[in-house]
């Protein structure tokens, strides 16, 4: 079920993976399992075991036959009556055991001989002495060559010397019992301990596996040596000096005492694991190591086949999990980490007396990174050449460069990276498009993922973002806009019904919220947001494509349609109804007015209709774009307002005063709209004003701009008023003074003139006190 969710290249890499880590780890398990890989296990004991040393006994005490004593006592083999006068030297001292290396297993042949082995006997008989046995094959199988038959009686044990040679001739061990099925002997070394603690007797055998080295000759209980004081670290002391006398007797009390040739002719000289640079090492210290390992209980043991396998395929489970898991960087250093690991525990359970090999492990390890590598570069070659064939298969969205393709000698892995650096170029020239025309649209838009999170944002609704004082758009959800919008409804749905923003993001309810939500934000401003899903190549649904409208305007121009049709339904069909109810009126006698009263009623009603069609004429050329600007004197244009507002202003006995000023006050203007607005403000003086008041008017220059106010003493504007000034249709009534006919027009055609020549209109007014109207524009010179 899972392998569904996954790429076709995931799932070849899966299989491939599977594939590589059945076959290493069986591979490990069965090396593991040999318990050693030859020589390269070998190597790898020898130099563990020859990285460590530990400080020699001083109970252990090797009496070389060197070459030393060779050149005074003459060539080999000496007189037994020497060993035996070696023998009660160091018997006299008191040691715990002696061991004479030295194969006697020959009779003397003169009465000198004799007597030499009559008190060697004598001497073996009192002291704690050990004599050797030896295996010895003479084309009847092998057997064992004992001491001549009263020496070996007179010896306290006998003990076996054989070697155990591994298969590259270095001595690493010793079995601990050897010899036929009906007699054996314990290692030489053994004996000597057995000696030296209980007097007499055998150490006791072992449950080791037991090891025939011919029908009728057994070895068991096989004993790795540690070697872990090196070569030529024990106290020696040359036979002759013993012979002679030279040497203390005290130096040999409760001591261990090995006799044996050390001398490079005496051929009793092997390659150990810590030999090295050395040389090889006598077979009389290769037993005082052994001693030692047994008198300290410290030995090594091989580990069974099963621990072995385990311990190998360990790491390599770790490092084939690392490459399905890690980059191809962190997956080499795995590997190598794991292997210096893989060596370090090793040594480690070695230097602890236990010896895992690692050389399977470090094989498989180091044959693992490579095999992988391969097969994942073999994959993405085959890979990327299969996607970029199916990618430039597809339709080009955008125009390509038609330079000839580069003949170039490459290999394959080459040529598949150029075709995935062209389509990755392709790639990035598309979403640069889809950034480009995402920044272009006139609105905001986002794109998100399906929880909401935005993802990409055009200039627009980065620049709405912060007006609502939300930075860093990347890292919003779009829920986080949407919380700071007000009063959401669908534009389809009926009045009453509930509506939530989570809706919006829902398939089940796409179709229906099609034409989008209106809402309004903090800032007064109407918008309508919209969403459309967002699907990936395979239908499946990636985001949302949300956009946020802005439609203030167009919710300005409904509000002003309705008001319009307000009015058209009211003001203006007023007057007409006045006119058509006279006239029927008149039709009847009883109800007939005289004829100049009729007249007068008809003609105020038109008047009243003409002004307001009027009005609605002058605004809608205020509003629109046909302004014809010429340079003017703004006294020229107050002038003529002021010849304009003549007869009403004299109708009321009030005076329009004007205050010219100095300097010149040339403007580019509207000269007709621009008059038409300054009589508008001059008519509405006088007509809140009381009679018998006075209008004055000012001009002023001030560097690039001209200023005019407008002051009149009349009734003032109430402060709940003045917010609605210059909104259309609104009526400025007062109960203490006379209603004027208008629709609230006059002002807002003043507002639109002076804002499309980029000036200023403000007013100053408190109830009973006037009002003051100013007027700002910027001034030109007159040509």
């Amino acid at each position: 079920m899972a392998n569904r969710w996954l790429s076709p290249f995931a799932r070849l890499a899966l299989r491939e993976w599977l594939a590589l880590f059945v076959g290493l780890l069986g591979l490990t398990m069965v090396l593991g399992w040999q318990n050693g890989l030859g020589r390269l296990d070998q190597s790898l004991y020898d130099l563990f075991l020859s990285s460590h040393s530990k400080p020699v006994r001083d109970d252990i005490v090797i009496v070389a036959i060197d070459d030393y004593s060779i050149a005074q006592l003459g060539r080999w083999p000496w007189p037994r009556k020497h060993h035996a006068q070696v023998i009660e030297r160091v018997g006299d001292a008191a040691p715990r055991a002696i061991g004479l290396d030295v194969i006697l297993s020959e009779a003397a042949p003169d009465a000198d001989g004799r007597q030499g082995d009559e008190r060697m006997r004598a001497a073996l008989q009192r002291t704690p002495s050990v004599l050797p046995v030896v295996m010895t094959s003479a084309g009847m199988g092998v057997t064992a060559g004992l001491p001549i038959a009263e020496l070996a009686q007179a010896a306290r044990a006998l003990g076996h010397i054989d070697l155990a040679h591994d298969s590259d001739g270095v001595v690493r061990s010793v079995f601990l019992h050897e010899g036929q099925q009906d007699r054996r002997w314990p290692q030489f070394a053994l004996a000597l301990r057995t000696v030296g603690t209980a007097g007499t007797g055998d150490m006791p055998r072992s449950a080791a596996r037991t090891i025939d080295a011919d029908d009728d000759w057994v070895r068991t209980d096989r004993m790795f040596i540690p070697f872990d004081r090196g070569v030529g670290r024990f106290p020696t002391i040359p036979y002759v000096s013993v012979l002679r006398g030279e040497v203390a007797d005290s130096f040999f009390h409760g001591k261990y005492v090995l006799i044996g040739a050390t001398a490079l002719g005496m051929a009793d000289a092997y390659p150990t694991p810590v030999s090295g640079s050395a040389g090889a090492m006598p077979g009389i210290e290769i037993h005082a190591n052994v001693l030692s390992s047994l008198l300290e209980e410290h030995h090594i043991g091989i580990a069974a086949p099963w621990q072995t396998a385990l311990f190998n395929v360990a790491p390599v489970f770790m490092v084939l999990l690392g490459c399905l898991l890690l980059s191809p960087r962190l997956s080499l250093l795995g590997t190598g980490g794991l292997v210096l690991v893989t060596l370090l525990a090793s040594y480690i359970a070695l230097r602890m007396g236990l010896w895992l090999p690692p050389s399977a492990a470090v094989l498989v390890l180091l044959l693992s990174y490579p095999l992988w590598s391969w097969r994942r570069l073999e994959a993405a070659i085959t890979y990327l050449g299969q996607e970029f064939i199916r990618l430039d298969s597809e339709p080009h969205l955008l125009p390509e460069s038609t330079a000839p393709a580069s003949r170039e000698v490459a290999d394959v892995l080459t040529q598949r990276i150029s075709a995935m650096e062209k389509a990755a170029h392709r790639v990035r020239d598309l979403r640069q498009f889809v950034s480009d025309s995402l920044d272009s649209l006139p609105d905001a838009t986002l794109v998100t993922t399906i929880d909401g999170r935005i993802v990409l944002a055009n200039r627009h609704a980065a620049d709405y973002c912060r007006s609502l004082g939300l930075h860093q758009t990347a890292s919003l959800s779009i829920f986080q806009i949407l919380d700071h919008l007000h009063h959401p409804k669908p534009l389809n749905q009926g009045t009453g019904q509930s509506f939530k923003w989570s809706e919006l993001f829902d398939l089940r309810y796409a179709a229906g919220y099609a034409d989008g939500i209106s809402t309004q934000d903090a800032h007064g401003r109407d918008l309508l947001v919209k969403s459309a899903p967002s699907h990936s190549s395979g239908h499946q649904l990636m985001g949302w494509i949300v956009s946020l409208i802005d439609i203030s305007t167009i919710r300005a121009a409904e509000r002003s349609r309705d008001e319009t049709l307000r009015f058209l339904s009211h003001d203006m069909r007023g007057p007409q109804a006045s006119i058509l109810a006279l006239l029927e009126l008149q039709n009847e006698a009883g109800s007939a007015l005289p004829l100049e009263e009729l007249f007068a009623r008809i003609e105020k009603a038109s008047r009243r209709t003409l002004g307001l069609a009027d009005n609605f004429v002058q605004l809608a050329r205020a509003e629109s774009d046909e302004y014809r600007l010429e340079e003017i004197d703004f006294h020229d244009l107050l002038f003529d307002a002021a010849d304009e507002i003549w007869s009403l202003a004299k109708s009321k006995h009030i005076t329009v005063q004007v205050d010219n000023a100095e300097d010149d006050c040339a403007v580019s203007v509207d000269r007709t709209l621009m008059t038409r607005a300054l009589t508008n403000l001059l008519s509405n003086a006088i007509n809140y004003s009381p009679e018998h008041t006075t209008i004055r008017c000012t001009i002023r220059r001030r560097e690039t701009l001209v200023s005019c106010s407008i002051r009149d003493q009349g009734y003032g504007i109430a402060l709940e008023d003045q917010a609605r000034l210059f909104q259309r249709f609104q009526h400025m009534e007062s109960s203490d003074h006379a209603r004027h006919d208008g629709v609230g027009l006059g002002l807002v055609f003043v507002k639109t003139v002076i804002e499309r020549h980029h000036g200023d209109i403000s007013f100053v007014s408190a109830p009973g006190e006037g009002t003051t109207f100013t007027l700002t524009l910027a001034c030109c010179t007159v040509a």
